[in-house]
């Protein structure tokens, strides 16, 4: 089983400014992105830098001053072949006439994504577009039973989207399936840029526990991938939802056994009596300090069967105030289960 840190790597380097709290607002959010951007398409060598304001512009074909943000600066200057180290060291009337100077003379037109006055990216001919809100608009309708995981600790989400690229982390916390006697459930991790910044991507997996610097433990059958922004980039989204449905098709064919699990549960008794029932949770590691109780809340609803326990200690467990620990506890005590196939 592996630890998967994609999440928390993305945790670490958002600002509040790129957190939402949820899907439909990351998603509101993209779509105004996509709405108020737009292509223009110019050759490399008529872009016209200058200075306005103290700070480097271009102006178009059209007449339009448009400046530039850090990832569209960093872009310029890998079109111009000049490192950007050196560039931010010249005068702004400096910077302008090096630019001036190294913008390649091309007979093919460069692509600038613009929202407002401000140039988003720069690309050549070859690169595709995929916007976020294509990616979030199929998430959501192949997976609407998902949603972000647990808030972190620092108030992160899961859910981010920033000037370079979007990354959303999403699970289902009611779909816990058995496999190999141990308890699982869907989640993944999707990613895109729409300026060039990182390829489109998704890792999908089956977890036991999400900690609250969104660290994935305890992941099996990790499946990873990615597509470059090039023709067929459209593409990945039918791999995406491929993949997203194969997650779904597995949880439900999981659940239709888990039920009759449940039902076998209903019938049968984990022990003869106290003693016996008390020795057998403590041997699936369930903690002393709620056995007692458990046993207590099981015999008020007519005995001690396997699933009048895991519901009284699911109970016990919902009163845990972290949900970190709540999912530990919980993965416990839906382990119990098993033994009613074992019965």
């Amino acid at each position: 089983m592996a630890t998967l840190n994609r999440a928390n790597r993305e945790l670490y380097r958002r600002g509040p400014d790129e957190t939402f709290a949820t899907l439909k607002e990351l998603h509101d959010h993209c779509r105004q992105e996509r709405q108020y951007s737009t292509d223009v398409w110019q050759l490399p060598h008529t872009l016209q830098p200058q200075v306005a304001d103290g700070e480097l512009s271009l102006t178009l074909d059209k007449g339009e001053t448009v400046g530039l943000n850090d990832w569209s600066f960093s872009q310029m200057c890998r079109l111009s072949g000049v490192s950007k180290e050196t560039i931010n060291r010249f005068h702004p009337d400096t910077a302008t006439m090096a630019f001036r100077d190294t913008l390649p003379q091309a007979d093919k037109p460069v692509q600038l994504l613009t929202a407002g006055h401000t140039v988003r990216s720069v690309h050549g001919v070859s690169y595709t577009r995929l916007w976020n809100a294509e990616l979030i608009e199929t998430i959501r309708d192949a997976a609407p039973d998902f949603q972000p995981p647990q808030t972190a600790y620092n108030g992160g989400t899961g859910l981010y989207c920033g000037e370079q690229d979007m990354f959303a982390f999403l699970i289902d916390p009611t779909g816990w399936i058995e496999m190999d006697g141990e308890a699982f459930a869907p989640g993944f991790f999707v990613w895109n840029s729409e300026v060039g910044r990182r390829s489109l991507g998704m890792q999908t997996f089956w977890f036991q526990k999400v900690c609250a610097n969104h660290l994935v433990w305890d992941a099996v059958q990790v499946v990873e991938f990615t597509r470059k922004h090039t023709a067929n980039v459209r593409d990945g989204l039918l791999e995406i939802r491929r993949q997203i449905e194969g997650l779904v098709a597995k949880r439900d064919a999981r659940r239709d056994s888990f039920a009759e699990v449940l039902k076998k549960a209903m019938h049968t008794r984990l022990g003869s009596d106290a003693e016996e029932v008390a020795k057998e949770l403590s041997k699936q590691d369930i903690p002393q300090h709620y056995i007692k109780d458990a046993m207590e809340i099981a015999r008020a609803q007519g005995g001690f069967t396997i699933f009048a326990l895991v519901d009284a200690l699911t109970r016990l467990t919902q009163r845990l105030t972290f949900a970190a620990d709540r999912a530990e506890a919980d993965a416990k005590v839906a382990r119990l289960l098993s033994l009613a196939l074992a019965a």
